[in-house]
């Protein structure tokens, strides 16, 4: 009996560390997500709570945190009467840059997956307008499009497309669309590398066997490479449809919003409720708003792509 139980506790004594071993190759995964974890809690969840705390709260002119006061900030936004508007210029916004962006940066990660003279440098070049920084290309653009000495002006009258200059920015009917334009060439760099590096996992014994069957290149490219291409596309519509709903610098660079309202997206009238007409309130309340359409978007979008690939 002693015997037994002596060979029972050597048995326990030597499962013990094999549980501990199991339980700690178990938990390494997390060791190893946890800066990571923290990082995110603190930089996205922390102020999340804290945008959400504060479209509850009545918040003084100095910052001061009142106490709750329930709906009362989402009841005065909606009564702003620009709101509608800014709304819709936001989904006109975010749809056109989409899909002007992806649409160019398709052909041209097709382009640079050819092998051609130079192709190394053209992706260089490519990598430019993304790798540089935000400020120095809007205000260059800002510069191109002046008015006066703007040298978007100067070649178009040369080449006898314009016969007067055109106030790209301060125009209320051209203004919405020139910036749209500016996002559009900041956004191609990022989308395209994304498709390309969709395109290079693609195996080119696919693009032979497509031959030998007869198929054609637009046939090949629908039938095979788009397909094999939408795990790529999706990934860069999503993180597209976020970046560009939370556009912020190349608007307020350019035109502050104006002329009027008429650049305005939720983003800078964000800016504007929180640090020009101090009604912090109705910016926390448009934050939480803008967080709910954004996340509603890129669920619809995930939704009818995965849709589509059941059917």
């Amino acid at each position: 009996m002693q015997s037994q139980i002596r060979t029972l506790r050597q048995g326990l004594r030597f499962q013990a560390p094999k549980a501990r071993a199991s339980g700690y190759r178990k938990s390494k995964p997390l060791l190893w997500l946890l800066p990571s974890l923290i990082l995110i809690g603190g930089v996205i969840l922390y102020p999340a709570i804290q945008m959400a705390q504060t479209s509850l709260s009545n918040i003084s002119l100095s910052g001061l945190n009142r106490g709750f006061i329930g709906l009362s900030n989402y009841r005065d936004l909606f009564s702003e009467p620009g709101l509608l508007r800014v709304f819709k210029q936001t989904m006109v916004w975010v749809a056109g840059i989409v899909a002007v962006a992806t649409m160019l940066s398709m052909a041209l990660a097709q382009l640079l997956n050819q092998k051609f003279p130079g192709r190394r440098v053209l992706r260089w070049i490519v990598i430019i307008p993304w790798a540089a920084p935000v400020v120095t290309t809007v205000l260059s653009f800002k510069w191109m499009m002046n008015y006066y000495y703007g040298a978007a002006n100067v070649v178009l009258i040369h080449m006898h497309i314009l016969h007067q200059p055109v106030d790209w920015v301060g125009n209320t009917s051209t203004s919405f669309y020139s910036v749209m334009l500016v996002d559009i060439f900041l956004s191609i760099p990022f989308t395209a590398y994304v498709l390309l590096a969709g395109l290079q996992v693609i195996s080119l014994d696919l693009y032979e066997a497509a031959q030998l069957d007869g198929a054609g290149r637009w046939r090949t490219y629908w039938s095979i490479v788009f397909p094999l291409l939408r795990p790529a596309l999706i990934v860069a519509t999503v993180l597209n449809v976020i970046y560009t709903f939370n556009t912020f610098p190349v608007i307020w660079l350019m035109t502050q919003g104006g002329p009027g309202n008429s650049t305005d997206i939720t983003a800078t009238l964000m800016y504007k409720l929180a640090f020009q007409n101090r009604r912090i309130g109705e910016a926390g309340a448009l934050s939480v708003l803008n967080l709910v359409v954004i996340l509603m978007l890129a669920f619809v979008y995930l939704r009818a792509v995965n849709r589509r690939k059941v059917i």
